[in-house]
C-alpha cells in the first residue's frame, strides 16, 4: 500500500477500491480484503457483485 502512495489513515479505501477495480475486470462475483485500522486494530470486509 506504501509503494502505491496514499495519505494516512486512507489504506483500507485504497484496498477496498482496488479490489472493486479487480473484481469487476476479472468478472469476480466475490471478493475478501483485510484492512488494518489505527491503532493495531483490524476488520476484514467481504464484497459480492450483485450486477
Amino acid at each position: 500500500a506504501i509503494a502505491l502512495g496514499h495519505p494516512i489513515g486512507c489504506t483500507g479505501t485504497r484496498i477496498t477500491v482496488t479490489l472493486l477495480h479487480e473484481m469487476l475486470k476479472r468478472k469476480s462475483k466475490c471478493g475478501l480484503a483485510t484492512l488494518c485500522v489505527s491503532g493495531g486494530m483490524g476488520m476484514a470486509l467481504a464484497l459480492e457483485n450483485i450486477a
